[in-house]
């Protein structure tokens, strides 16, 4: 399949899943288009429903574009993050509603569920606010993002980023559904954290967590 097509029917599945809804959001893949690098993000401002190949911009790793749509208006920090962290294959922004919800309150979310290690440590840290589409939020999300492969972004959303399309999705998913387990637990009282031994441990167990063994 063109990477561009995944890129669209996972940016469709964003909505399915509670991610995202209308045009908030974006998502982009680390590629070489015309023998340049940098990589393919959705365009802005339009509905994922309609978006073909021919939408999808590329955006070079000198922050110039070739395609013949604007790319979106987080492109930013989707560059800085690929210059940065060699490991990214794959970004994910959205606005879903648990996210957001504990991004509003400029929280991090810490070591409640053990799965919060998935995200690289003991907490998911939350970047400070600046205006969207800006370097400073770039900045700021890198910031957050240090040791980690997730973060939220104050008063706007979740950032995530995987190895591929649909580890960037998976992880998207599971941040999401770990905000509205803090978020309901908060509801009922302080959580219970684990502590920094614990957490170190669950660490550690992560670097094989869900690595199969070779068929023979």
């Amino acid at each position: 399949m063109d990477v561009r097509q995944e890129l669209i029917e996972t940016a469709r599945r964003m909505e399915s899943v509670g991610l995202n809804r209308g045009t908030a959001g974006n998502l982009s893949v680390r590629a070489l288009h015309q023998e340049r690098e940098g990589f393919f993000i959705t365009p802005t401002g339009m509905p994922y429903d309609t978006l073909t190949v021919d939408d999808i911009v590329f955006v070079c790793t000198d922050g110039s574009c070739i395609g013949k749509r604007q790319p979106s208006s987080e492109w930013r920090f989707h560059l800085d993050i690929y210059l940065a962290r060699a490991e990214a294959g794959a970004i994910l922004h959205a606005h879903s509603p648990f996210a957001t919800s504990v991004a509003c309150l400029r929280q991090n979310i810490p070591a409640f569920h053990y799965m919060i290690a998935r995200f690289g440590g003991d907490s998911v840290r939350c970047a400070d606010y600046a205006t969207f589409g800006t370097q400073s939020l770039s900045d700021a999300a890198l910031a957050a993002l240090a040791g980690r492969n997730a973060c939220l972004l104050a008063n706007h959303g979740m950032l995530v980023f995987g190895r591929s399309i649909a580890e960037s999705l998976a992880l998207g998913i599971e941040l999401e559904g770990l905000c509205e387990q803090f978020w309901r637990a908060s509801l009922l009282g302080k959580p219970a954290l684990l502590d920094a031994q614990e957490m170190a441990t669950v660490l550690a167990k992560f670097k094989t967590y869900g690595q199969q063994k070779a068929d023979r």
